[in-house]
């Protein structure tokens, strides 16, 4: 149980009377509902307050069912279906309208521009608390003050109902709340933070609760004793459960640290060659390498490569145990640019040797010829997997759509947007890519996967979209050059099945 879920369950024990014991000797509810009426034709005679038009009472009848009569036009009606919760016996149900006095009207709004030249000296109150201070005040009073818009009436991130005390100003968007007496404004106070208040806000994009929502609430009274006992037990427990809050948050931020750490931990393992053993038998990347030059030399006699495509470089470890590159008769070290050792069965390689690839087609609005296609942006990419709702459209010649898909098995990484996020395409159709997605398409058969990882963490090691000497972009160039492990394909597939195994284990 979480503490917002501990705390909502004391909360609903208190409103519902499972708190603290009941006294049958305590006044039952009725008693402080013929007070709070009384006051209330106190004060409207006295022209303080205007009568209430939906003024109502709320009574069990002999066949234990609950009506509501309104008392201006006499009409009575059922509301067993509106009850939501049992209470106990000597406590009463009724409308928040009629047991609260309502000072709305009292409420002045200061706009910012205003008071930013105001002396800072009286609290000045909003939907959700205090939100600024002014020169002057209206309220010199405790009262209830209930947010009526915006999203936390929903979300509920903050309480929505609060009392403030002393000298202070409140705008137009919080309700201002007067009761009998602060002992039944503390409790109406609880009342209100511990129930759901969705079905009384209005509006979406803005949500409100006006005066007429708020008025029909229903609320649970207590005795003013049990009131009293409720809201004291309330605030002696709060301590703690805020400590359990704090501490469960804690507790929780450690575990995600640690499943993190423990996954990046496995994933550098993994990618280093240090998951699973080097099986001799399995022999060594070099097979891999041969198998690319001689597709590559098939492709180009088919008029399906170019003949710089061919001018692969190939990169060794020399007797000094530096690494190298052997581009045609020349032959550079270029051991600072490793990113980690791997095994002697492994080799490093230049993207571009490993993979075909190629970006996806500019946007065109003006271009109407060819044929109207889905396709996907950097925003429907994300690691892992895509979000394909809402996919945009645009016309592709027949020879764009053969260059411009992917197909089930490539490799697709973002060269804008956080660079070098990357996902396999694994659906059995064909889609098109638009120009900040490279497609990546291995020469000869790899294990996919792998190098969905190798991404994953050249990223989170800063190698890609990083500083210093890591590669801050991803244009066709810097890909292409981009240097990639390679370890034999039966170890490939023996990492990718170990490392999916291990991550299971820690979700």
């Amino acid at each position: 149980m979480t503490g917002k879920q501990l705390k909502n369950s004391i909360l609903q024990w208190a409103i519902q009377g499972k708190l603290v014991p009941q006294d049958p000797n305590d006044e039952p509810a009725s008693v402080l509902l013929e007070q709070i009426r009384a006051e209330k034709a106190r004060l409207v005679k006295e022209k303080k307050i205007k009568k209430d038009k939906n003024e109502s009472i709320i009574y069990r009848g002999d066949d234990n069912s609950y009506y509501e009569k309104m008392l201006t036009t006499g009409e009575v009606k059922c509301i067993d279906e509106e009850i939501p919760f049992d209470i106990p016996t000597g406590w009463e149900w009724e409308r928040f309208g009629n047991i609260v006095f309502n000072r709305d009207s009292e409420r002045i709004p200061i706009s910012v521009a205003e008071r930013q030249h105001l002396p800072k000296k009286y609290d000045y109150y909003g939907a959700s608390g205090v939100i600024d201070k002014v020169d002057k005040f209206i309220f010199d009073k405790d009262l209830l003050l209930i947010g009526e818009d915006g999203a936390n009436l929903i979300n509920r991130n903050s309480p929505i109902a609060f009392i403030a005390r002393g000298k202070y100003w409140v705008n137009n968007h919080a309700h201002v709340i007067d009761c009998l007496n602060s002992d039944n404004m503390a409790y109406i106070c609880l009342y209100i933070n511990a129930i759901s208040l969705v079905d009384y806000v209005t509006g979406t994009a803005q949500p409100k609760m006006n005066q007429e929502k708020m008025n029909s609430i229903l609320v649970a009274i207590p005795p003013i004793k049990e009131q009293i006992r409720i809201v004291k037990k309330y605030f002696q427990i709060y301590p703690s459960v805020e400590n359990y809050s704090s501490f469960q948050t804690k507790l929780e931020k450690v575990n995600a640290e640690i499943y993190q750490n423990l996954k990046k931990s496995i994933l550098q393992e993994a990618i280093q060659g240090k998951l699973v053993p080097q099986i001799a038998s399995e022999g060594n990347a070099s097979v891999l390498l041969q198998q690319i030059e001689q597709e590559k030399q098939r492709l180009f006699k088919e008029g399906k490569l170019k003949k710089k495509d061919l001018l692969s470089s190939t990169i060794f470890r020399g007797d000094d145990n530096k690494y190298y590159e052997k581009k045609g008769n020349e032959v550079e070290c270029i051991d600072e640019i490793i990113p980690y050792n791997t095994p002697e069965s492994w080799r490093w390689i230049r993207l571009g040797t490993l993979f075909q690839h190629n970006t996806g087609k500019a946007l065109n609005a003006s271009n109407k010829s060819g044929e109207l296609k889905p396709y996907i942006t950097t925003s429907n990419l994300y690691w892992n997997r895509f979000q394909l709702e809402n996919l945009r459209e645009m016309y592709f010649s027949q020879g764009e759509i053969d260059r411009y898909s992917v197909k089930k098995g490539d490799l697709l990484v973002c060269e804008g947007g956080d660079v070098g996020r990357a996902a396999i395409w694994n659906y059995d159709y064909e889609i098109c890519i638009q120009n900040h997605i490279h497609k990546l398409r291995p020469y000869v058969h790899i294990n996919i996967e792998f190098y969905y990882h190798v991404f994953y963490y050249l990223k989170n090691i800063g190698y890609i979209g990083g500083k210093g000497i890591g590669i801050q972009g991803l244009s066709s160039g810097a890909l292409d050059k981009l240097l990639l492990p390679i370890p034999p394909l039966r170890e490939q597939n023996r990492i990718v099945k170990e490392l999916s195994e291990l991550i299971k284990k820690l979700e």
